[in-house]
Protein backbone atom coordinates (compact mmCIF):
# COMPACT_ATOMS: atom_id res chain seq x y z
CA UNK A 1 0.00 0.00 0.00
CA UNK A 2 2.92 2.45 0.69
CA UNK A 3 3.89 2.84 -2.99
CA UNK A 4 0.49 3.99 -4.01
CA UNK A 5 0.37 6.72 -1.16
CA UNK A 6 3.06 9.25 -3.72
CA UNK A 7 0.84 8.08 -6.78
CA UNK A 8 -2.45 9.14 -5.06
CA UNK A 9 -0.72 12.15 -4.07
CA UNK A 10 0.43 13.17 -7.39
CA UNK A 11 -3.14 12.56 -8.85
CA UNK A 12 -4.62 15.15 -5.94
CA UNK A 13 -2.36 17.45 -6.50
CA UNK A 14 -2.17 17.06 -10.46
CA UNK A 15 -6.17 17.34 -9.91
CA UNK A 16 -6.04 20.32 -7.95
CA UNK A 17 -3.71 21.98 -10.52
CA UNK A 18 -6.04 21.68 -13.48
CA UNK A 19 -8.91 22.78 -11.86
CA UNK A 20 -6.69 25.76 -10.85
CA UNK A 21 -6.46 26.29 -14.44
CA UNK A 22 -9.66 25.79 -15.10
CA UNK A 23 -11.20 28.68 -13.05
CA UNK A 24 -7.91 30.83 -13.96
CA UNK A 25 -9.02 30.09 -17.41
CA UNK A 26 -12.61 31.15 -16.63
CA UNK A 27 -11.47 34.19 -14.49
CA UNK A 28 -9.18 35.33 -17.50
CA UNK A 29 -12.38 35.11 -19.83
CA UNK A 30 -14.44 37.31 -16.94
CA UNK A 31 -12.35 39.90 -17.34
CA UNK A 32 -13.08 40.07 -20.92
CA UNK A 33 -15.98 41.68 -20.20
CA UNK A 34 -14.81 44.34 -18.04
CA UNK A 35 -14.86 47.50 -19.80
CA UNK A 36 -17.98 47.10 -21.32
CA UNK A 37 -19.06 50.90 -22.29
CA UNK A 38 -22.73 50.84 -20.55
CA UNK A 39 -22.82 54.58 -22.27
CA UNK A 40 -22.58 53.35 -26.02
CA UNK A 41 -25.62 53.46 -28.53
CA UNK A 42 -27.98 50.62 -27.70
CA UNK A 43 -29.84 49.39 -31.33
CA UNK A 44 -33.08 47.36 -30.51
CA UNK A 45 -35.33 45.24 -32.85
CA UNK A 46 -38.67 44.04 -31.78
CA UNK A 47 -42.19 42.74 -33.48
CA UNK A 48 -44.16 45.00 -31.60
CA UNK A 49 -42.68 48.07 -29.65
CA UNK A 50 -44.69 50.46 -27.02
CA UNK A 51 -43.91 53.82 -25.79
CA UNK A 52 -45.38 54.19 -22.29
CA UNK A 53 -44.48 57.70 -22.25
CA UNK A 54 -45.94 58.41 -18.47
CA UNK A 55 -43.89 55.76 -16.94
CA UNK A 56 -40.78 56.56 -18.81
CA UNK A 57 -40.77 53.21 -20.66
CA UNK A 58 -40.66 51.23 -23.83
CA UNK A 59 -42.09 47.93 -24.14
CA UNK A 60 -40.71 45.65 -26.60
CA UNK A 61 -42.12 42.32 -27.63
CA UNK A 62 -42.05 39.40 -30.14
CA UNK A 63 -38.01 38.44 -30.62
CA UNK A 64 -36.67 41.12 -29.06
CA UNK A 65 -33.05 41.76 -30.09
CA UNK A 66 -30.77 44.45 -28.30
CA UNK A 67 -26.90 45.38 -28.94
CA UNK A 68 -24.33 47.22 -26.90
CA UNK A 69 -20.99 47.80 -28.17
CA UNK A 70 -20.93 44.21 -28.80
CA UNK A 71 -23.21 42.84 -25.82
CA UNK A 72 -25.99 41.40 -27.24
CA UNK A 73 -29.56 40.44 -25.82
CA UNK A 74 -32.60 38.19 -26.94
CA UNK A 75 -35.39 37.85 -25.71
CA UNK A 76 -39.24 37.35 -25.80
CA UNK A 77 -40.53 40.64 -24.01
CA UNK A 78 -38.38 43.75 -22.89
CA UNK A 79 -39.35 46.90 -20.74
CA UNK A 80 -36.97 49.33 -21.03
CA UNK A 81 -37.13 52.13 -18.31
CA UNK A 82 -35.30 55.55 -18.97
CA UNK A 83 -34.97 58.81 -17.53
CA UNK A 84 -35.99 61.97 -19.23
CA UNK A 85 -34.08 65.27 -17.87
CA UNK A 86 -33.45 66.91 -20.98
CA UNK A 87 -31.79 63.62 -22.80
CA UNK A 88 -33.20 59.85 -22.83
CA UNK A 89 -30.59 58.00 -20.80
CA UNK A 90 -31.88 54.40 -20.35
CA UNK A 91 -31.57 53.32 -16.68
CA UNK A 92 -32.63 49.38 -16.72
CA UNK A 93 -33.74 47.02 -19.16
CA UNK A 94 -35.71 44.09 -18.01
CA UNK A 95 -36.36 41.01 -19.90
CA UNK A 96 -38.00 37.75 -19.65
CA UNK A 97 -39.21 34.81 -22.13
CA UNK A 98 -35.97 32.58 -23.17
CA UNK A 99 -33.46 35.39 -21.89
CA UNK A 100 -29.74 35.20 -23.81
CA UNK A 101 -27.05 37.33 -23.51
CA UNK A 102 -23.72 37.29 -25.60
CA UNK A 103 -20.64 39.10 -25.87
CA UNK A 104 -17.64 37.28 -27.82
CA UNK A 105 -17.29 33.69 -26.71
CA UNK A 106 -19.41 34.29 -23.62
CA UNK A 107 -22.94 32.82 -23.41
CA UNK A 108 -25.61 32.52 -20.44
CA UNK A 109 -28.96 32.14 -20.68
CA UNK A 110 -32.03 32.17 -17.90
CA UNK A 111 -35.64 32.93 -18.08
CA UNK A 112 -35.12 36.54 -16.72
CA UNK A 113 -32.79 39.12 -16.63
CA UNK A 114 -32.40 42.48 -15.63
CA UNK A 115 -29.43 45.19 -16.76
CA UNK A 116 -28.67 47.63 -14.55
CA UNK A 117 -27.64 50.41 -16.52
CA UNK A 118 -26.04 52.83 -13.66
CA UNK A 119 -24.84 49.92 -11.13
CA UNK A 120 -23.04 48.43 -14.33
CA UNK A 121 -24.92 44.94 -13.42
CA UNK A 122 -26.99 41.90 -15.43
CA UNK A 123 -28.53 39.78 -13.28
CA UNK A 124 -29.96 36.39 -14.79
CA UNK A 125 -32.36 34.34 -12.76
CA UNK A 126 -34.41 31.01 -13.40
CA UNK A 127 -32.25 27.93 -15.07
CA UNK A 128 -29.35 29.76 -15.88
CA UNK A 129 -26.41 28.50 -17.84
CA UNK A 130 -22.93 30.11 -18.26
CA UNK A 131 -20.81 29.12 -21.38
CA UNK A 132 -17.56 30.59 -21.69
CA UNK A 133 -15.48 28.67 -24.67
CA UNK A 134 -15.99 24.89 -23.72
CA UNK A 135 -16.62 25.74 -20.10
CA UNK A 136 -20.04 25.94 -18.36
CA UNK A 137 -22.06 26.40 -15.21
CA UNK A 138 -25.88 26.03 -14.24
CA UNK A 139 -27.10 27.40 -11.41
CA UNK A 140 -30.25 29.74 -10.16
CA UNK A 141 -28.84 33.06 -10.27
CA UNK A 142 -26.01 34.87 -12.04
CA UNK A 143 -24.97 38.02 -11.70
CA UNK A 144 -22.47 39.83 -14.06
CA UNK A 145 -20.14 42.77 -12.99
CA UNK A 146 -19.80 44.80 -16.17
CA UNK A 147 -17.43 47.06 -14.24
CA UNK A 148 -14.89 44.27 -12.72
CA UNK A 149 -15.70 41.67 -14.90
CA UNK A 150 -16.63 38.96 -12.30
CA UNK A 151 -19.28 36.84 -12.59
CA UNK A 152 -21.22 34.93 -9.73
CA UNK A 153 -23.36 31.77 -10.08
CA UNK A 154 -25.69 30.72 -7.12
CA UNK A 155 -27.34 27.58 -6.91
CA UNK A 156 -30.95 29.40 -6.20
CA UNK A 157 -32.75 31.89 -8.29
CA UNK A 158 -33.33 33.86 -5.28
CA UNK A 159 -29.94 33.46 -3.95
CA UNK A 160 -31.76 32.36 -0.58
CA UNK A 161 -31.66 29.02 1.43
CA UNK A 162 -35.38 28.60 0.90
CA UNK A 163 -36.66 25.42 -0.86
CA UNK A 164 -38.06 27.70 -3.50
CA UNK A 165 -37.10 29.07 -6.47
CA UNK A 166 -34.33 25.71 -7.31
CA UNK A 167 -33.76 25.64 -10.64
CA UNK A 168 -33.18 22.79 -12.66
CA UNK A 169 -29.79 22.53 -10.79
CA UNK A 170 -31.67 21.49 -7.34
CA UNK A 171 -30.18 24.41 -5.77
CA UNK A 172 -26.54 23.91 -6.39
CA UNK A 173 -24.17 25.03 -8.99
CA UNK A 174 -23.02 22.03 -11.64
CA UNK A 175 -20.78 22.25 -14.26
CA UNK A 176 -17.66 21.29 -16.37
CA UNK A 177 -14.60 22.61 -17.06
CA UNK A 178 -12.80 21.48 -20.62
CA UNK A 179 -8.71 20.72 -19.70
CA UNK A 180 -6.40 21.58 -21.88
CA UNK A 181 -4.55 18.49 -23.62
CA UNK A 182 -0.95 18.35 -22.89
Amino acid sequence: MKPLLPTIARWGIGSFAVTALAFAGMQLSAQSIAGHNSDAPVSYAADRIELQDRENRVVLSGNVAITQAGLNLNAARTIVSYSDAGSLKIQRIMATGGVNVTRGNERARGDTAVYDFNRRIITMAGNVRLNRGGDTLNGGRLVIDLASGVSSVDGRASGSSSVTGEGQSGGRVTGTFSVPES
